[in-house]
C-alpha cells in the first residue's frame, strides 16, 4: 500500500506548495501496483485455485471506487457549471465533445472491421456451432437488448433523482448534475450556501478517493491473481491470433490515430501515457476503466483543464467515447463469423457496423458489458450463430483489459483536445505540465 494517502495527487500538491518532496521509488503507486501484478501473475500460475479465491480483493476495490464515482461527477459538474459566468460554454463544450466522440469511436469501429476482414483471425477454426455450449452464452443473450434511439435517450432520464445515484448510472447522474448546476447558476445569490456546501463536499469526496487509492495495490493483486488463476495463461493459446491482433490494433490505434490527434492538439501521446501510468496499470489489473475515473479527472485538472470541462467531457466520454470497445466489437464479430464459416456479404458487415455504433454506447467501465453488447449486435444478423460467442467467452477477461484501457486513454485525450479547442490550454503550458 502507498505510504502517503495523497500520493496520487503529489503533482498538484507540489505545484501548490512550490516545493516538490521526493517520494521513494518503492512508495510510489505505480511501482507498488506493478509489483502486485507481477506477484499475482506468479501466484496465479503456481497455485491457480488459491489465486482464483483472491477475487474478492479486486471486487472490493472496484466497488469502493464505484461507490464514490457518482459523487465525484455530481460535485465536479455542479461546482464547475455554477462557477461559469457564460453558460453558453456548457452547450458549446458538450457539442464539441459529442462531435469528437462520434468521429473517433466510429473510426475505431471501422478499424476493427477493416482489420478483421484483412487478418481473418477466425479462419481455419472450422467450428460447428452445434458442438458449442450455447448455454454459456444464453445468460448474456438474455441481457442483450438492442435499444432504439428513443429508448436510449429515455434511459438517460432517471425515475427519481435519488434513483440515479442508487443505480450508479453515469449518464443519469450527469443529467441531474447539469440541471443542478444550471439552477444554482441562475439563482447564484440565493443558493450560495448550498453551492459552498457542495464545494466542501467535493473536497471531502476527493479525500475519500485518496484513502481508497492506498489500497490500489491490494485490489490490483486480487483482480490479476483471479484472472490468471481462473483462466490461466494456457487459455490464451488457442485464440492467440485474435488476442494478439486485438492488442496490436489497439496499440497502433493509440500511437497512430490518437497520437496524430494529440500532436495536432500540441502534446505528445507518449508523454501523456507516462503521465497517467498509474491509471493505466489500475485499468489493466482490474479490467475496468471506472477504477481510474476519479484520479484521471484530477490529473486532467492538474494539466490546466477547467473543472467544469473535465466534469462534462470525461463522464460523457465513458458512455459515448468507447474506442477500445468499438474496435473489439467489429473485430470479434467477424472472428465469430469466420470461425463458424459464416460468409458475410458487404451489406451484412455494414449492418453490424451500423448497429455497433449504437450498441457500443454504454459498454464502458462495467466488466462484461462489451460482451453483452456484442451478443446484442450479432442477434441482428441471423446467419451468425450467437452460440459462437462461446469461443471467446473464456478469454473475454483478457480482452476486457485492453478494451477498458483504450476507453480510458481515449477519454483523457478527448478532454485535452476539447480543452485546447476551447483555448483553455496553450501548447507551452501543456507540454511543461506533462514533462
Amino acid at each position: 500500500m502507498t505510504s502517503d494517502a495523497s500520493i496520487v495527487f503529489d503533482s498538484r500538491r507540489d505545484q501548490v506548495s512550490g516545493s516538490a518532496k521526493k517520494t521513494p521509488w518503492y512508495a510510489t503507486l505505480w511501482v507498488q501496483v506493478v509489483l502486485a501484478m507481477v506477484v499475482a501473475i506468479v501466484f496465479g500460475y503456481v497455485s491457480p485455485s488459491k489465486a482464483a479465491a483472491m477475487k474478492p480483493l479486486g471486487d472490493a476495490f472496484i466497488r469502493l471506487i464505484t461507490m464514490v464515482i457518482t459523487l465525484v461527477i455530481f460535485c465536479t459538474v455542479v461546482t464547475g457549471i455554477a462557477g461559469m459566468e457564460d453558460l453558453r460554454k456548457v452547450g458549446r463544450v458538450g457539442g464539441k465533445a459529442i462531435l469528437y466522440f462520434e468521429i473517433v469511436s466510429t473510426l475505431a469501429l471501422f478499424v476493427g472491421l477493416a482489420v478483421g476482414s484483412i487478418v481473418k483471425t477466425g479462419s481455419g477454426f472450422n467450428v460447428n456451432p452445434a458442438t458449442l455450449d450455447a448455454h454459456a452464452v444464453s445468460a448474456y443473450a438474455g441481457q442483450a437488448k438492442a435499444e432504439t434511439l428513443s429508448e436510449f435517450l429515455m434511459h438517460i432520464i432517471p425515475n427519481t433523482v435519488i434513483g440515479a445515484f442508487a443505480k450508479g448510472d453515469i449518464l443519469e447522474v450527469l443529467l441531474v448534475a447539469l440541471l443542478f448546476g444550471f439552477a444554482l447558476s441562475a439563482a447564484r445569490d440565493r443558493c450560495k450556501p448550498l453551492l459552498n456546501w457542495i464545494e466542501s463536499l467535493t473536497q471531502a469526496v476527493f479525500a475519500i478517493v485518496n484513502i481508497i487509492m492506498r489500497f490500489a495495490p491490494i485490489g490490483a493483486f486480487g483482480a490479476m491473481a483471479f484472472t490468471v488463476g481462473k483462466y490461466g495463461i494456457a487459455s490464451l493459446g488457442p485464440l492467440a491470433r485474435l488476442i494478439t491482433t486485438f492488442y496490436v490494433t489497439c496499440a497502433l490505434f493509440v500511437l497512430i490515430v490518437m497520437g496524430a490527434v494529440a500532436r495536432i492538439a500540441g502534446f505528445g501521446i507518449v508523454r501523456f501515457l507516462l503521465y497517467i501510468k498509474e491509471e493505466i496499470l489500475l485499468v489493466l489489473a482490474t479490467s475496468s476503466s471506472e477504477t481510474a475515473l476519479p484520479t484521471l479527472m484530477e490529473k486532467l485538472e492538474n494539466l490546466g483543464c477547467s473543472k467544469s470541462l473535465v466534469g462534462l467531457v470525461v463522464p460523457t466520454g465513458y458512455t459515448f467515447n468507447t474506442d477500445g470497445t468499438s474496435i473489439y466489437m467489429t473485430l470479434a464479430a467477424l472472428f465469430v463469423a469466420q470461425a463458424t464459416n459464416t460468409h458475410l456479404r458487404l451489406e451484412q458487415q455494414l449492418v453490424i457496423f451500423g448497429v455497433a455504433i449504437l450498441t457500443s454506447k454504454g459498454a464502458s467501465g462495467v466488466q462484461g458489458a462489451a460482451f453483452i453488447a456484442l451478443v446484442g449486435t450479432l442477434m441482428v444478423i441471423p446467419d451468425i450463430p450467437v452460440a459462437g460467442m462461446a469461443l471467446i467467452l473464456g478469454i473475454d477477461r483478457f480482452m476486457s483489459m485492453f478494451r477498458a484501457l483504450i476507453n480510458m486513454i481515449g477519454n483523457g485525450v478527448a478532454t485535452l483536445v476539447v480543452a485546447r479547442w476551447e483555448n483553455e490550454l496553450d501548447r507551452a503550458t501543456l507540454r511543461k505540465n506533462l514533462a
